[in-house]
């Protein structure tokens, strides 16, 4: 599977939906703001499992101006373990409650895009529910563009 289009998707969605929440400023809920941060936060930490990094919390909140470099260096270690990764790879890892793990390198990049995905939907539906114009988020509309 080809991930790269992909990372550079998830790359710029992020990047629109920082400046969406820059835009909006107090009319984003936190809990939008917070579940923004968490999908950051998981990205960083599957990079970090693959890349032997020490990881963010998973709920950790991060000054808003620092969303930004936080997404870009996600998005450049990701590129960074697809050019020199062997991707069929073992990951032996530990989750936030300590229990070890394995999952191939793959999966492990097929669940940030799914994991951001998924996250996503569920900020656009705290800002609609809020009053706000969610983003177009969707990967086929990014692609004909």
């Amino acid at each position: 599977m080809n991930f790269q289009p992909l990372f550079e998707y998830n790359f710029q969605i992020n990047q629109e939906t920082i400046l969406l929440f820059e835009k909006k400023g107090q009319e984003i809920p936190d809990k939008a703001f917070n579940l923004f941060n968490h999908l950051l936060n998981a990205h960083q930490i599957w990079n970090s499992r693959i890349l032997n990094e020490v990881p963010f919390g998973v709920w950790e909140i991060h000054p808003f101006e620092n969303l930004e470099k936080i997404n870009e260096s996600n998005f450049l270690n990701s590129l960074k373990i697809l050019e020199n990764s062997d991707l069929s790879q073992i990951i032996s890892y530990r989750n936030s409650k300590g229990n070890l793990y394995q999952n191939k390198a793959e999966d492990i990049l097929f669940h940030i895009i799914n994991h951001s995905t998924y996250h996503r939907g569920q900020i656009a539906l705290l800002l609609r529910e809020a009053g706000t114009d969610p983003l177009v988020s969707d990967y086929i509309f990014h692609k004909r563009n």
